[in-house]
């Protein structure tokens, strides 16, 4: 192999870019070209290229977002659209392609694989709702910020007796809201997986209030059928029984955002380089991820067009300790 690509797919993630980082130097230390892509897939069907040197990638470990860009290809989808994309590959002389990315992103891996050209898979995404990993690039930080959020609301909640609600991202996928909860001491959390009763958040808001407590956090995940706007809705028609003020705060993409932590620039480290590594070794149509503290890799076949749930046990255990 002489030349290899990258491109970041989806939604940012706090990490990418040290993946990009690990990905370019890896390949570089083993006489390897690299070529980025900007905007994703849309800049492999355009042919919009970034020359990767080791001083390209110097000085964005520590920056959230991607150095590459990221967008949709809806063209890309599509049986010619992959076609257009190999050939353009081939064209450039890219032997194989690193994709950092979460579901979306992970799919397309899958359709290049499967039409025969050499892929490997970077998992990354705030919601942690891929298969074959059990953590993905970002999902530390962002659950860090989330946390920092919702400990400020806190601070404020106690200080008037008030009930917060805390929107979190996470459309198909509650991850970000359980462990959010978890780690915030939240009184119950609202996600996509679990059909919530707003009377049953009634009553625990309820009972948390005459138990004495000064405030009380109910975290909110954006794709659950009572989102933040709408479990707000409902609390406040039953205000005069709860006891507490209702107050809405929807985080949004502020999640996504900010310098990646510390674990977030290990592990896009770690499995960026890693996938340089297999792809030049000639191992391809795999993700790279993280099992049980160590690398692994799961074919895209697998990966692909699915999303991991999260343990609905968490949720008990949060209901047993808000207390």
């Amino acid at each position: 192999m002489k030349r290899l690509g990258v491109l970041t797919s989806g939604g940012d993630a706090p990490g990418m870019n040290a993946a990009i980082r690990a990905v370019t130097r890896e390949a570089l230390a083993r006489g390897i070209s690299v070529t980025g892509f900007s905007q994703g897939y849309a800049g492999v069907m355009e042919s919009k290229t970034i020359e990767l040197t080791a001083r390209a990638v110097g000085g964005v470990i520590q920056h959230g977002g991607t150095m590459l860009g990221s967008a949709r290809s809806q063209e890309f989808c599509t049986e010619a659209g992959l076609e257009r994309a190999i050939k353009n590959l081939q064209a450039l002389q890219i032997e194989g392609l690193v994709v950092i990315g979460g579901n979306g992103s992970q799919s397309g891996a899958a359709d290049l694989s499967e039409k025969g050209f050499p892929v490997v898979g970077v998992a990354s995404t705030i919601d942690n709702d891929l298969y074959g990993t059990e953590l993905c690039i970002g999902v530390d930080t962002a659950l860090n910020t989330a946390m920092e959020a919702v400990d400020r609301l806190r601070v404020t909640a106690s200080s008037h007796r008030k009930a917060s609600l805390v929107e979190v991202m996470g459309r198909n996928c509650g991850y970000l809201a359980l462990m959010a909860g978890l780690a915030c001491g939240a009184e119950t959390v609202v996600i996509p997986e679990i059909k919530t009763d707003p009377d049953e958040v009634v009553e625990r808001l309820k009972a948390a209030f005459e138990r004495g407590k000064e405030y009380a956090i109910v975290v909110v995940a954006e794709g659950a059928e009572y989102n933040g706007v709408r479990l707000e809705k409902y609390l406040q028609s039953l205000r005069h029984k709860i006891g507490f003020e209702i107050r809405l705060t929807t985080l949004g993409h502020i999640q996504r955002g900010g310098t990646p932590g510390a674990f977030d620039r290990i592990l896009a480290s770690r499995l960026g380089a890693n996938a340089a590594d297999r792809l030049i070794g000639g191992e391809c149509g795999i993700l790279i991820g993280l099992t049980g503290g160590e690398l692994s890799s799961a074919s895209l076949s697998d990966v692909a067009r699915k999303t991991k749930i999260p343990d609905v046990r968490i949720l008990e255990l949060i209901h047993r300790l808000a207390q």
